[in-house]
This record gives structure tokens, C-alpha cells and sequence, in this order.
């Protein structure tokens, strides 16, 4: 299957895209409203829940904005390179599960739209998460070395 026939397939069959799909795949992170979806060999992550992936939207265009200093970028218009936007998922996510609770797991996110809900009732909206301290988990993020 060439590339441009599996976006074709992708897009027909992934709707409504996960907007933490690349951190999702890392098979660190999970949520309930997730739907795995395989195509040929390779697999891509759905919502099941359009409200729920607007407010992960949200959070992630967010956590793009604050990192884009700590990731030596003067502006942020849209998806980033992988391996940062690997750093900006993975590393937000456990930024934002220190923030709201103490006790982490430190690995992964078992929920992350449950997250997402306990970081918007704790801090009184999505728009007063405090980023700063998000930020340097992401700072602090190590993706998988290279294979040699």
C-alpha cells in the first residue's frame, strides 16, 4: 500500500481523529474514548467522543503554544515535526498528570480525556492550566534513542 492510498483509507475510516494519536501509539498512554483502527500493518487511533476531542484539542494547541520557547521554535501553527510533537504529547500529558495529582505512575497515562476533566475541575477551566510547570515535563521528555 503506498502512502498516498493509505491517508486515503486513513481518512476514510478515521473520522474523527485522536488528537493524541502519536502518543497513544507509544503504547504509554490510553483513553476511554480511544479506538484503535488497523490499516494493512499499521495502526491509527480514533475518538469516540467529537466533544471529548475538542477539549483535547484544546489542551494540546495549548501545551504547543507554551512549549514553543522551550522547543527553540519562534511560533507554532499547527502539528510540529514528530519527534517534537512526540516531546509535546508525551511530555504534556505527564506534565499535566503531575499538576493534578501527586500520586503518578511516572510511565504513562492510563486516561487521558479522565485527565483532561480532573485538570479542568481542579484549575477551573482548560484556559487555566498552569502551563509553566507543564512545560518543563516536556522540557524533560526523552523519546526512544536511535537504533543503531
Amino acid at each position: 500500500m503506498d502512502e498516498e492510498e493509505f491517508k486515503e483509507v486513513y481518512h476514510s475510516v478515521n473520522a474523527l481523529r485522536c488528537v493524541f494519536e502519536k502518543a497513544v501509539l507509544t503504547r504509554r498512554f490510553a483513553c476511554e474514548k480511544l479506538v484503535r483502527i488497523n490499516i494493512a500493518e499499521r495502526e491509527a487511533a480514533g475518538c469516540t467522543d467529537p466533544a471529548a476531542q475538542r477539549q483535547c484539542s484544546e489542551v494540546l494547541e495549548q501545551l504547543r503554544g507554551a512549549a514553543a520557547f522551550a522547543l527553540k521554535l519562534t511560533h507554532v501553527s499547527g502539528p510540529l515535526p514528530h519527534a517534537r510533537e512526540i516531546k509535546v504529547q508525551c511530555g504534556g500529558l505527564l506534565g499535566l498528570q503531575e499538576t493534578v495529582s501527586a500520586a503518578t505512575t511516572g510511565d504513562g497515562v492510563p486516561n487521558i480525556f479522565a485527565l483532561i476533566i480532573a485538570a479542568r475541575n481542579e484549575y477551573g477551566g482548560l484556559n487555566r492550566l498552569p502551563l509553566q510547570q507543564i512545560v518543563q515535563s516536556v522540557t524533560r521528555y526523552q523519546g526512544r534513542r536511535k537504533r543503531r
